[in-house]
């Protein structure tokens, strides 16, 4: 008899200690691409849990924990997540991931449930402008209302292009992308462009390339991702010196398996030079918080890190470090309870008001998120355009930071 009361004392004393540890834990959700764009969905993972790692991966009282969450570059899949989410009683916020289309595709309804999004890649412009009411989306990556104004500049300025053709995956972010180019190259000198789908293999990207080689063009403005962007490299390859153009990327290239796929192209002199935020870890060793950064990262990743300066997807590193620091200094203003709808809104609310000085890889960030209006569409982007750079791969894969042109950094039209 006596053992039967030990048995149930011990029942609920284990069950009331499941109870209070399920209660305990916050989940951040990481919607990306871990199937076909696995590089850059691990770097993002590996960022924001160094990030967490430096408090111990709690915060006053609760166990932080990432969920991976694999949308497979299907907007539906990506969904799906957000639903389970909005469902799940210990979400607290949901990491992004490499693609646009889906948060594009869902911003209202993103907004319209109140889901906390923090952004460390997708680059389309419209996720962070939500105008019909509160927003609920943070970036800290590279922005495409942007993005184009340097990739222009870049090819005017440094490669003295005359005539960009531009080359587009066919969706949302390339299309908005387009609109920034456009802009950016100024009415009467409109580029021509291409369309291209997800998938294109090497054969039609060879086609693709043929056609733009016998136009007057002198240099092309990509937005695609690894896949692709390596199929239109190795097809410019195929092509005779003579006859070859430089190639301005945008960054999506870097996310996936591109590197291994491009290589022997450009260490045979294709030209390629692509947009990234203004930060490599070629360089870390230069400062004391990027030591830090790799010491602490090699430790908790150490197969994946031993070559960090050749880590592949690198800035997705960088960036999910840096808003995973941003995160945390949000959380330090926030008083969390069991009721996680106000916990979601009151993290929302904080990341509006970080205004102690946040030091990241990047840049020290002083006020990195306001209040959005439509006079201030900018309020949700931590980085702007004097955070862009452009780089090329070195011959072993490291990402090697161009010279940045002297420019107005406030003036889109010093480009035009």
């Amino acid at each position: 008899m006596r053992f039967h009361y030990w048995f149930v004392f011990l029942y609920f004393i284990s069950f009331y200690a499941n109870a209070e540890d399920k209660a305990r834990v916050l989940k951040i959700y990481h919607d990306s691409d871990y199937s076909n764009h696995r590089a850059s969905a691990n770097a993002m993972k590996m960022g924001l849990l160094t990030a967490l790692a430096e408090v111990n991966n709690q915060v006053q009282g609760y166990q932080l924990q990432l969920v991976e969450k694999d949308h497979r570059g299907n907007s539906n899949r990506s969904l799906l997540h957000i639903r389970q989410f909005i469902d799940d009683s210990d979400a607290l916020a949901i990491l992004g991931g490499l693609h646009s289309p889906p948060y594009i595709k869902y911003r209202n309804f993103i907004n319209e449930n109140g889901v906390l999004l923090l952004i460390p890649w997708a680059a389309g412009g419209p996720i962070t402008r939500y105008p019909d009411g509160v927003n609920w989306v943070y970036r800290l990556s590279i922005d495409d209302t942007k993005a184009g104004f340097t990739l222009v500049e870049h090819a005017k300025r440094a490669l003295k292009c005359k005539s960009i053709h531009t080359l587009l995956e066919n969706t949302p972010w390339g299309k908005s992308n387009d609109k920034t180019i456009r802009d950016a190259a100024g009415v009467n000198n409109a580029p021509a462009v291409t369309w291209f789908n997800w998938n294109t293999q090497l054969n039609s990207a060879k086609i693709m390339i043929r056609e733009i080689l016998q136009s007057d063009a002198d240099c092309i403005v990509f937005v695609g991702n690894a896949l692709e962007g390596s199929h239109f490299v190795n097809a410019m390859l195929s092509f005779p010196k003579e006859l070859q153009i430089p190639i301005v990327s945008h960054w999506g290239i870097t996310g996936g398996n591109f590197w291994s796929s491009a290589r022997t192209a450009l260490q045979q002199g294709v030209v390629l030079h692509f947009i990234q935020s203004c930060f490599s870890l070629r360089n870390y060793k230069r400062y004391p918080r990027a030591k830090a950064t790799v010491t602490s990262a090699q430790a908790l990743f150490p197969a994946a890190m031993k070559n960090i300066e050749i880590l592949p997807a690198p800035t997705g590193f960088v960036h999910s470090y840096d808003l995973g620091r941003l995160l945390i200094s949000a959380l330090s203003n926030t008083t969390l309870t069991d009721d996680i709808k106000h916990n979601r809104a009151a993290l929302r609310d904080a990341l509006e008001q970080i205004n102690l000085p946040v030091v990241g890889l990047i840049k020290t960030y002083e006020v990195p998120f306001s209040t959005w209006s439509a006079d201030n569409d900018d309020a949700h982007e931590a980085l702007g355009l004097a955070d862009f750079c452009m780089a090329k791969y070195d011959d072993d894969g490291g990402v090697v930071l161009l010279p940045q042109l002297n420019r107005k950094l406030n003036d889109k039209s010093v480009i035009k």
